[in-house]
């Protein structure tokens, strides 16, 4: 059984309850040694698109919270950028590097399909095109294939592109242009998306500090980048005018508000803010300026939107450049109604949700 001992029945409902999801399913295989949750938030604007994360959690209960945080975000994620999407996400429990294997994914992929298109999967952290194959084997709800079968491949350096785009217009916010050439850029994270961001910012003349969980990793990084890697704990002490999250959630947090010396904070990790109530005010009374995360990393979801309606990767990249109109958008509704971002952003998420709600019901 998935060990969730540590939540009595009423708690796990409780956050249930709390971020409003439809549905939440824990998945379990004794033979392949899967352990997954699959959260579907809302699925009012059409069935929920969301990755599959595989991740060696602390415990099953910060797994449960992982997933309700993320397929809540990419429901916002959804509605912000114009798509007929619901929110939905997925954990497999588990180190990538010794449990993933042909056996599990598949097992997965029959999991998936046993919501019967209500949930499609797609590629997140330590999962890739390849294993999209895997699982699409069991199910037909899959997006992120590769292109030799028909898919719009690895969603990385869409994500990615929306990053820069929304990193451009908070910049031109906080400084008066978009420009990057000469900003110091502190990155949190160089994985697929992490590394294509490094891309754009190494060909605009950005100084790039950066940092990663795998210390290998960051060097390799670094010497490619011409940049500088220091400790996990580090980043959050660097004087740049740009921090840019790219790994997992709550980094902006109570431990690291205080220390965090810049003037933009711009990344394509999801929920960054640990308590988006607590945080995202204080860093408006701190003078900085947030990209919401849902709204800047949505390139991703609209690549692989793209791929579910027939659409290409150009017309994704396209719909992903609008993400600097939409950043700038929000950054002055936050600023006209006296708020913070992220708050603007998901009320202009939950008022399409509400609109278009009063035409369908879920789906």
């Amino acid at each position: 059984m998935v060990e969730i001992q540590t939540l009595a029945p009423a708690s796990i409902f409780g956050q249930i309850a709390e971020h409003e999801h439809e549905q939440v399913v824990f998945c379990h295989d004794k033979d392949t040694g899967l352990r997954a949750i699959i959260g579907i938030h809302n699925t009012v604007l059409g069935p929920a698109l969301g990755g599959t994360r595989m991740w060696h959690y602390a415990s099953d209960a910060e797994a449960l919270k992982d997933v309700l945080r993320l397929s809540r975000g990419m429901t916002y994620k959804a509605a912000i950028s114009g798509l007929n999407l619901g929110g939905g996400k997925a954990v497999i429990i588990g180190d990538a590097k010794t449990l993933k294997n042909e056996a599990l994914l598949r097992k997965f992929g029959r999991f998936v399909q046993n919501l019967n298109g209500k949930y499609i999967t797609a590629e997140d952290v330590n999962m890739t095109t390849k294993d999209m194959e895997y699982i699409r084997m069991e199910t037909k709800h899959v997006a992120g294939l590769p292109e030799s079968m028909g898919g719009s491949g690895d969603p990385s350096p869409v994500t990615a592109y929306g990053t820069y785009m929304g990193m451009k217009a908070a910049a031109k916010k906080a400084f008066g242009s978009d420009s990057l050439a000469g900003k110091r850029i502190a990155v949190q994270g160089v994985g697929h998306v992490g590394t294509y961001l490094l891309e754009h910012l190494s060909k605009e003349g950005a100084k790039i500090i950066l940092t990663d969980y795998y210390e290998d990793r960051a060097i390799e990084a670094a010497a490619k980048f011409k940049a500088v890697a220091v400790g996990l704990e580090e980043i959050y002490d660097q004087n740049v005018d740009i921090y840019s999250p790219c790994a997992l959630g709550a980094t902006i947090n109570d431990d690291t508000l205080d220390r965090l010396k810049c003037r933009v904070i711009a990344g394509c990790a999801n929920n960054q803010l640990q308590d988006e109530n607590v945080h995202g005010p204080a860093l408006v009374e701190r003078g900085i300026i947030y990209a919401p995360d849902f709204l800047i990393n949505a390139g991703g979801l609209i690549n692989v939107y793209s791929e579910v309606i027939g659409g290409s990767r150009q017309s994704a990249l396209t719909q992903t450049e609008k993400i600097y109109d939409f950043t700038t958008q929000v950054l002055e509704k936050a600023e006209q109604e006296g708020t913070h971002p992220q708050a603007a952003a998901i009320r202009q998420a939950e008022e399409r949700i509400a609109a278009i709600g009063k035409v369908k019901s879920t789906y």
